[in-house]
């Protein structure tokens, strides 16, 4: 989104990427973590990971001798983090953090099970205070997240989507539909721009999904 240029892109353990954009960003990536399983379909579609972090719970024992062997050249990119308070993903982001990695992209972090798509997006809020600059890119669309102002270059007719985490002062341009101060997470959902160059302004954090 705006040339975001990432330094890692991590593929969580959700679907795998099928739309162009989340796939080239694997495709070009000069560092590819992976989520703890993750890896065994970043291998099977022919990519060499950077390091694979997790629990390992999805890696320890494989479930086919073939996943077996496609993991045994890779064994030493294992990063273990047996910490239970976090998930995954969030294991991934704090490996890049302490290792100097601070814009990152996530792709494969939704879809499968709700209760994990929900998660992993509203965990972008934590990593925006944690100082990173994270984006996630799904099959339909991308988020960002906010502190305080949003600004795009942006196709006419683009859908554009609010989620309030702790803002207040809403104001905006751009956009068909006028913001107020919300707080419920569908009611800054279906918008769209009627003019090229979109800001969404505010006092707070809040996530921005814009639609391919």
């Amino acid at each position: 989104m705006n040339g975001f240029d990432p330094q890692v892109v991590i593929l969580g353990g959700g679907d795998y990427p099928s739309h162009e954009i989340p796939q080239q960003l694997l495709r070009k990536a000069k560092r590819v973590l992976c989520c703890d399983g993750a890896v065994f379909a970043f291998l099977r579609n022919g990519g060499v990971p950077w390091r694979i972090v997790g629990d390992c719970d999805s890696i320890k024992n494989p479930t086919s001798p073939a996943d077996s062997a496609l993991l045994e050249p890779y064994r030493e990119l294992i990063r273990h983090n047996p910490d239970q308070e976090t998930n995954d993903q969030t294991k991934a982001v704090s490996y890049c953090r302490e290792h100097g990695f601070t814009r990152l992209a996530i792709v494969g972090g939704t879809g499968r099970r709700e209760d994990h798509t929900l998660g992993n997006i509203s965990l972008l809020a934590t990593y925006l205070q944690m100082g990173l600059e994270v984006q996630m890119f799904t099959d339909h669309g991308v988020f960002i997240p906010c502190r305080d102002t949003f600004s795009a270059t942006l196709p006419l007719s683009t859908q554009v989507s609010i989620f309030n985490i702790s803002a207040q002062s809403f104001s905006s341009t751009g956009l068909r539909y006028p913001l107020y101060d919300f707080t419920q997470l569908w009611q800054g959902t279906l918008n769209e721009n009627t003019q090229p160059e979109v800001t969404v302004n505010a006092k707070g954090i809040f996530l921005i999904y814009v639609c391919y």
